[in-house]
């Protein structure tokens, strides 16, 4: 069979919802990987709307997370994740304090559908369900320095993955479900006025693709993704701060890393990083990630040696 079982899964904290789940491995039945990652990620642009400008009151805007991650195998073919992260804002200008607290817990549903061998190669479908739900009590109105948008969601992907030889490629695509979410005012101004402190939440629609190599100790892969709002958002308004129903577009392009050591059976060293190209009432980001690893193996494991590990 094609599936790499040993590797831990990839794990690469996004903006708008938890991308752990977006790879074509898993984890085998009754083993448990945990880890956590740090991500710091910063802009001094943003588009407001389409335009794309600087602001002086915010000077450069930066954002730190240490997730903890891990993902179980409840079977070969089932696995279910984790991730909640502890996230801290900050400006360099202005007089907006930046925040600090846990965001949302993510949980995630991942299986494998389908598999087939063609000419000794892989093709893989999956199916993911997925939900959040805010961990605390921290402000969403309060953008662009708010550590999250306090919505719960739900999201359905599928995804498809094709390993040719050490090459592969991985496609999926998700529709995100958010709830409405509540504000400390009891009117507030969109596109028209509100006379109300409960804020409708668009729904947002993600694809993700990535290239790469990829063996049971090694994988190096470039990373398109992109995130698109739904119908109910609107763009800031000229010199305003963002709201939390803003239309929030996003293109990013990246890499992602991941080394298994061979000197520590189930540790593995990843790292990262992003910029976004393109984008409607968000900053233009650049972020890096670097996180550890490890897999325990509640069952006995079976050691194979491939090319790779010699």
């Amino acid at each position: 069979m094609k599936k790499i079982y040993i590797i831990c899964l990839l794990m690469a904290a996004q903006h708008f919802y938890a991308q752990t789940e977006i790879d074509g491995i898993m984890m085998a039945k009754n083993n448990f990987c945990a880890g956590a990652i740090y991500e710091y990620s910063s802009w001094n642009k943003y588009w407001e709307g389409t335009y794309k400008r600087e602001n002086l009151n915010f000077g450069t805007v930066s954002t730190q997370k240490i997730a903890f991650n891990g993902n179980y195998g409840i079977t070969d073919n089932l696995n279910v994740i984790f991730s909640i992260p502890y996230v801290t804002t900050n400006a360099t200008a202005g007089t907006m304090a930046g925040q600090k607290g846990f965001q949302d817990l993510s949980l995630t549903l991942k299986s494998l559908v389908y598999e087939k061998e063609i000419k000794g190669n892989w093709l893989s479908f999956y199916v993911l369900g997925g939900l959040s739900v805010p961990t605390s009590n921290y402000v969403a109105d309060y953008l662009p320095l708010s550590i999250g948008l306090h919505s719960k969601t739900a999201s359905v992907r599928l995804m498809s993955d094709y390993q040719y030889g050490n090459l592969f490629a991985t496609v999926s695509g998700a529709y995100v479900k958010r709830s409405n979410i509540k504000i400390d005012r009891n009117v507030y101004f969109t596109d028209v006025m509100h006379y109300t402190n409960e804020v409708d939440m668009p729904d947002g629609i993600s694809f993700n693709a990535r290239v790469g190599y990829r063996t049971s100790r090694l994988i190096a892969e470039a990373v398109f993704d992109n995130w698109t709002t739904q119908k109910g958002g609107f763009d800031i308004t000229t010199n305003n701060m963002p709201f939390p129903s803003n239309t929030m577009n996003m293109t990013k392009i990246g890499f992602n890393g991941k080394y298994n050591l061979k000197q520590i059976s189930g540790l593995a060293i990843i790292g990262g990083l992003n910029h976004v190209i393109t984008g409607r009432n968000v900053g233009q980001s650049d972020s890096f990630y670097g996180g550890l690893f490890y897999v325990l193996y509640f069952t006995k494991k079976t050691k194979t040696t491939t090319t790779d590990e010699k």
